[in-house]
C-alpha cells in the first residue's frame, strides 16, 4: 500500500494556458498518491496543485502522431487541457492514481459509516 503523498511519477507534460491564444506551456509533473503538482520552467515560480479531491475526471484523451491530448475536469465542472508525448503515458498514470484515491476514499467513508452505526444507540425492541 502506498503512503499519502508518496511520488508516484516525475516528468514533462504541457498544459494548455487560459489565456486568450492558449498556447502550451512545458511544465514538469510530480503526480502523488493525492495530486498533481505542476512546476513552470521558469525559477523561483510557485507551483499549482490539481488536488484529486478536487478531480472528477480525466476526459477527452485524443492521440496525434506525436502527443496525446487530454483533459482533466475538476469538480466544478473546469477543464484543464494537457498533452504529452505519446509514449509517455500521462494521461494513463493520472487516472490510475485517480481512481486509486477515489477507491481508498470511498472505502474509508465505507468504514465511518460502518462505525458511527455501531456506536449508535439502538432502540429497544417493541
Amino acid at each position: 500500500m502506498r503512503g499519502p503523498g508518496e511520488v508516484l511519477r516525475e516528468g514533462e507534460l504541457e498544459k494548455r494556458s487560459d489565456s486568450l491564444l492558449q498556447v502550451w506551456k512545458k511544465k514538469r509533473g510530480v503526480l502523488t498518491t493525492d495530486r498533481l503538482r505542476l512546476f513552470p520552467t521558469g525559477p523561483g515560480a510557485r507551483p499549482k496543485e490539481l488536488r484529486f479531491h478536487s478531480i472528477l475526471k480525466v476526459d477527452c484523451v485524443e492521440r496525434t502522431g506525436k502527443y496525446v491530448y487530454f483533459t482533466i475536469v475538476t469538480t466544478d465542472r473546469k477543464e484543464i487541457d494537457f498533452r504529452c508525448a505519446g509514449e509517455s503515458r500521462w494521461n494513463a498514470s493520472i487516472t490510475l492514481a485517480l481512481i486509486d484515491f477515489q477507491n481508498r476514499r470511498a472505502l474509508q467513508d465505507f468504514r465511518s459509516r460502518r462505525e458511527r452505526a455501531i456506536e449508535a444507540p439502538t432502540a429497544p425492541p417493541c
